[in-house]
């Protein structure tokens, strides 16, 4: 206030060609002193007191449209830095002492059109709209490129001598995987056999008897390895040898490469699979009555969760999660699952591969089952024994590339080469598959020829080569 009066009296004293009155601002109480003559005081009291008073508040309500960032997101912001402010303001003093004034700030938000209503003093709307200008800009976004190997290699072979007595109550000595009780039925099948004389004429001359023997072996070869080894037995007067050699070989590859883009320090997640129901409980009613079975849906396949964070320069930090389940097989109770599982935090440099995972597990597996003393003689001893290896290897490795796209013709270029390379399989298959009616093919892409314009509407493009067929014909 001191400097606005002190510039006009030096206008008027230059003029009139009188000294001016003098002016002194009074920090501590925050008040103007002024000296001179009666009618240039009150003078200068009036105009103090008009410019002292309170600006009005209808003026003071902005409504700001956000470009990029989320209205709902920015209140909470703004009103923490609007607390700080008008903290600050308290500490330091310099808050008006009129009675009637006010610091109040209303913020609030509008979500269909994305924008802020601000109430507040002109000081104030200034140090808000600042923030917010730094705040709504456009962020950088991160394609996630994924290759998830999983490897599983198993290998067995057993090989030995098994005896069975059904006169002992279907004794097994040398083996110990197949259960006794099952043995020995499938021995009582195979030796349940009728003899049948059969006459012979060749050429109308009786030829000798042949003896048929009817049994079945089918139950004892599935217990012993079936068709995937070599099984051979002997069965009389109650006894059985069954030689066994069986050999198995397991292999299974599991690729994804799953693609996902988001925002910078925004999740994403990805997962393709089924869902499986597993019984969680089970209750009955009174006397056993109306029994019921509680399952729960459990996601079975290949997840994927990345949150991405972009890093001063070009470096991408990553939260993964990642996960590879299946089903294994049934069990008494419910189905068996496999899974494994990697959680990890990684930093990758922007368009650079990084490799999670390695070897799970290398099992080998021997047994020998035998008769005591009658299994350990050098060479006859194999007749009295039964020998079994197993080996498995398993490998999961998950290879991670971030690319870090900050403007909209990076990410054009990206789109592009995707939907060409999409476009590549249908047509491939198209030219290898042979088509069910004449002049026709499946539906595939339109092609995309300029990376930097919009992709051709499917619509479009049928309507396209629906004219153009037409003019051909004509």
């Amino acid at each position: 206030m001191v400097r606005i009066i002190e510039s006009i009296n030096k206008s008027q004293a230059a003029n009139v060609g009188k000294s001016e009155p003098r002016v002194v601002a009074d920090d501590r109480t925050n008040s103007i002193i002024v000296s001179g003559d009666i009618k240039a005081r009150q003078r200068l009291i009036n105009l103090i007191k008009r410019m002292d008073e309170e600006l009005e508040s209808s003026g003071n309500t902005r409504v700001i449209f956000l470009n990029y960032a989320r209205a709902e997101d920015l209140v909470k912001v703004l009103q923490g830095v609007s607390a700080t402010i008008q903290a600050e303001t308290k500490t330091t003093g310099t808050q008006s002492r009129r009675s009637g004034s006010s610091r109040d700030v209303s913020i609030d938000f509008h979500e269909d059109s994305n924008s802020l209503v601000i109430t507040a003093e002109p000081d104030m709307m200034r140090s808000l709209e600042e923030v917010i200008r730094q705040l709504d800009v456009r962020r950088a976004q991160v394609q996630v490129e994924a290759i998830i190997v999983e490897v599983f290699e198993g290998d067995g072979t057993t090989l030995g001598v098994q005896w069975v007595s059904e006169s002992g109550g279907g004794t097994q000595f040398t083996n110990g995987v197949v259960p006794v009780g099952s043995l020995g039925v499938a021995l009582r099948q195979a030796e349940d056999r009728e003899v049948k004389g059969n006459t012979l004429t060749q050429n109308g001359v009786s030829v000798d008897t042949v003896n048929t023997v009817e049994g079945n072996l089918t139950p004892l070869a599935q217990l012993l390895g079936g068709v995937n080894g070599m099984i051979a037995g002997i069965v009389e007067n109650g006894w059985g040898a069954v030689i066994q050699a069986v050999s198995t070989d397991t292999n299974s590859n599991i690729l994804a490469t799953p693609h996902l883009t988001t925002l910078d320090n925004e999740e994403a997640f990805f997962i393709v699979g089924q869902e499986v129901p597993i019984i969680t409980g089970s209750s009955t009613g009174s006397n056993n009555a109306n029994p019921f079975q509680t399952v729960e849906r459990k996601e079975v396949g290949i997840k994927l969760k990345v949150t991405p964070q972009i890093n001063e320069g070009d470096a991408v930090q990553m939260v993964i999660e990642q996960e590879v389940s299946s089903i294994s097989g049934a069990t008494s109770v419910d189905v068996l699952l496999n899974k494994r599982e990697i959680k990890t935090t990684v930093i990758v440099d922007d368009g650079g591969t990084i490799v999670l995972g390695g070897l799970i597990d290398d099992a080998v597996q021997e047994s020998v089952a035998k008769v005591p003393i009658l299994g350990d003689i050098p060479f006859i001893g194999h007749l009295f024994k039964s020998t079994s290896t197993s080996t498995s290897k398993r490998n999961l490795m998950v290879f991670i590339r971030p690319t870090i796209v900050r403007d909209g013709m990076t990410m054009n270029k990206i789109s592009h080469r995707k939907y060409n390379y999409i476009r590549a399989q249908q047509l491939d298959r198209q030219a290898d598959g042979i088509p069910l009616m004449p002049n026709t093919s499946g539906p595939s892409l339109p092609a995309w020829d300029d990376a930097l314009t919009l992709p051709p509407s499917f619509e479009d493009f049928i309507l396209n080569k629906e004219k153009t067929q037409e003019d051909d014909n004509e």
